[in-house]
């Protein structure tokens, strides 16, 4: 007897998978055959998590620290993240309202889901890390883009903003340093930003912080949440120890809530879905906040002179206008001057010269790609030439 085919819901079917990861799979594939690829794909340092992380986790497992955590994190982990917070950003955290999830992607899924209702809009300024519109569409929600480009630094304007904002505008995504472009925003402004803000009081800020550690040119970063008491009353942070502290693998992220109320319910999401992050890994994440901050400024360091260097190689390349990135550790180039679209550029480029990119479609913008400069400098002179070869004979 023949069964029925497996339905699967209509929420599930509207989501697309993640292409990152589908080209990391892809490149990781090539070469496990034999072929000599070059990935600029990957979204994480090549760096080793420091010793002493590792260390205080495996401590923890040889000490029997195996078991249950509360649902929202160790207390000992959100101490570390309420002294981060106030010792970064002069904001006092509360403890009961720092939830810590499996990465900083399950801590934004988590506050969407506490917050949004069926076409709630969310702002989000495009182009954009590929993960947020898919969240707000599985849960119902409307994506709102906001549209940036070279000339205005990949940044919103207070005049878009205020364009883009009405009475069903839910949320308001930030990403600074941005996830794919580079982009940092200056004080000033968010300040101009906040000015638009107050006029739409039920607007919740989620702020996206994972890359504030690697911020280059003298630039500072500042949370929109430190520079105004009202603000600062419905903005959600949202950090993480992937990119900092090269702990991508450990799963460590946590949200920072403005009230107990949205902690109660973002701690009640993950108590039915995930539970707790692994026990061992948050004794590491202690550590990694407590006396990790040297670690992350050496690796800052070694991304901003990778970041010039590579963003001289990849400008001097006919047909590529990269844009100088401030923080994080991609390039966001430009490739109108080729005369192909992303996803057939970095398809060809991936089966052609064997250089894992990422096309920029999937961030809003099909006239980019997204190359990571986080890997070493061999490899990046060895893309670039690839790259460079190839075009010429395409």
């Amino acid at each position: 007897m023949r069964t029925a085919p497996i339905l699967l819901s209509d929420r599930v079917t509207s989501v697309t998978p993640s292409v990152t990861l589908a080209i990391a799979a892809k490149a990781k594939e090539m070469a496990a055959k034999g072929i000599k690829v070059v990935s600029l794909s990957a979204g994480e340092p090549d760096f080793d998590t420091p010793a002493f992380v590792k260390d205080a986790a495996i401590k923890a497992l040889q000490a029997g620290d195996t078991k249950y955590t509360p649902a929202i994190g160790t207390v000992d982990l959100r101490k570390a993240i309420a002294a981060k917070i106030l010792r970064d950003q002069n904001i006092t955290a509360p403890i009961d309202q720092i939830i810590v999830c499996t990465g900083a992607k399950h801590a934004i899924f988590n506050v969407l889901f506490a917050l949004l209702n069926a076409s709630d809009e969310v702002i989000i300024p495009s182009p954009f890390w590929l993960s947020y519109p898919e969240m707000v569409t599985v849960l119902g929600g409307k994506s709102v883009f906001i549209p940036t480009d070279e000339s205005t630094g990949f940044k919103i304007h207070p005049e878009q903003l205020k364009k883009a904002l009405n009475t069903k505008s839910k949320v308001l995504i930030l990403n600074s340093p941005s996830n794919p472009t580079g982009a940092v925003y200056s004080k000033e402004e968010l300040e101009a930003l906040i000015k638009v803000l107050k006029d739409f009081p039920n607007v919740v800020i989620l702020s996206d912080e994972i890359y504030e550690k690697l911020i280059f040119d003298g630039a500072n970063h500042y949370s929109i949440a430190s520079l105004d008491s009202e603000i600062a009353k419905r903005t959600v942070i949202v950090n993480g120890l992937s990119k900092a502290y090269s702990m991508t693998g450990w799963r460590l992220g946590y949200a920072v809530c403005p009230e107990k109320e949205l902690a109660t319910a973002v701690g009640s999401i993950q108590s039915h879905s995930t539970s707790n992050a692994t026990s061992f890994a948050q004794a590491g994440g202690v550590v990694a906040l407590n006396q990790g901050e040297e670690e992350a400024r050496k690796m800052c360091v070694v991304f901003e002179k990778r970041r010039t260097a590579f963003y001289d190689m990849i400008r001097a390349i006919p047909g590529l206008k990269p844009f100088k990135s401030q923080g994080a550790f991609y390039l966001f180039v430009n490739i109108e001057g080729t005369g192909l679209d992303s996803l057939t550029f970095s398809d060809r480029l991936l089966n052609e010269a064997h250089v894992a990119v990422v096309p920029g479609k999937p961030f809003g913008s099909d006239k980019h790609i997204r190359l990571s400069f986080a890997t070493s400098d061999a490899q990046l002179e060895e893309s670039a030439r690839r790259i460079a070869d190839w075009l010429k004979k395409k």
